[in-house]
């Protein structure tokens, strides 16, 4: 009797163990592919340089943090639309409250603004300095010197939408805006300078263009271009689907200057976003560990 009430001791000791040694097993291999696998974050970009370099930080900086980070390179009202459908994660670029009023009007109820990357960005029309006239009140008195065009990016942008509602709100039907790509823009900004003509073009800063030229802004009485402020957005579940990238990015901020002297340097020096990048996060290393909670 002893002996048989051995054996069964001893095959309900086995079973106890087989299970235990099962349920580590299936903790151990839950424990691995939660630690294993990374969650992916993706960033809307549009074509500016004023997005690229610091959607180009906040990658590397969630990267270090352990995210795979995708960059879809999309029009900006689709980058809005995106977010709305949460197959965009985070915009770097939004120009709030006017520039993109129509865009936050339409998807406001959804999205939410994540962080305030710098303050009081002048945009509007912008001419070489030795032009003679200082306002868009000016510019009317002589269209053919400026080949009545005004260069600008392309259609759906903020600041496109509001060039056109200048052309109208000051008769300036003897002008057309010339859609293009940024570079296009540059392109012939850079092309009137170096044979000293006359050119308007649609400025903005953070921007080289700035750096790299004599520029000013033409006066704008009537304020269709006002300042603005830029944030970097995201969908309102953002803080459940991906808590600690919303952490790290609630802390984001950068300074104009410090934009302008990458974008400059990638232009005119052949310095990638990604360097630029690098160089920032180890120069401003503190805050960079601050957002990432070290």
């Amino acid at each position: 009797m002893r002996k048989g009430l051995g054996i069964i001791a001893i095959i309900f000791l086995l079973f106890i163990t087989a299970c235990s040694n099962e349920n580590g097993e299936e903790n151990a291999t839950d424990e691995s592919n939660s630690d294993g696998e990374k969650e992916t974050i993706t960033f809307g970009q549009t074509g500016w340089s004023s997005t690229e370099v610091p959607t180009e930080i906040a990658k590397q900086i969630l990267e270090e943090a352990g995210y795979e980070v995708e960059v879809s390179l999309l029009d900006q009202p689709i980058i809005f639309e995106g977010l709305a459908e949460q197959e965009v994660d985070f915009f770097m670029d939004a120009w709030l409250p006017y520039t993109e009023a129509a865009l936050w009007d339409e998807y406001e109820d959804v999205l939410i603004k994540v962080a305030e990357s710098y303050t009081d960005a002048p945009l509007g029309w912008a001419v070489p300095s030795y032009v003679e006239e200082d306002s868009i009140e000016d510019i009317k008195k002589n269209p053919e010197k400026f080949n009545g065009t005004v260069y600008t990016i392309g259609a759906g942008a903020g600041i496109v939408d509001i060039s056109e509602e200048v052309l109208t709100d000051y008769g300036l039907d003897m002008y057309e805006l010339a859609y293009s790509s940024e570079g296009a823009m540059l392109g012939e900004l850079d092309a009137s300078i170096g044979r000293e003509e006359p050119v308007i073009v649609t400025g903005w800063r953070p921007h080289s263009m700035f750096i790299q030229y004599d520029l000013k802004f033409l006066e704008e009485p009537k304020e269709n271009f006002k300042f603005d402020n830029i944030y970097v957005l995201s969908y309102k579940e953002i803080e459940e689907t991906h808590p600690e990238a919303y952490d790290i990015l609630s802390n984001w901020s950068i300074e104009v200057d410090d934009l302008e002297q990458m974008m400059y340097a990638y232009e005119v020096d052949d310095i990638s976003f990604e360097e630029s990048a690098e160089k920032w996060i180890d120069e401003n290393r503190d805050q960079v560990d601050d957002m990432l909670g070290k």
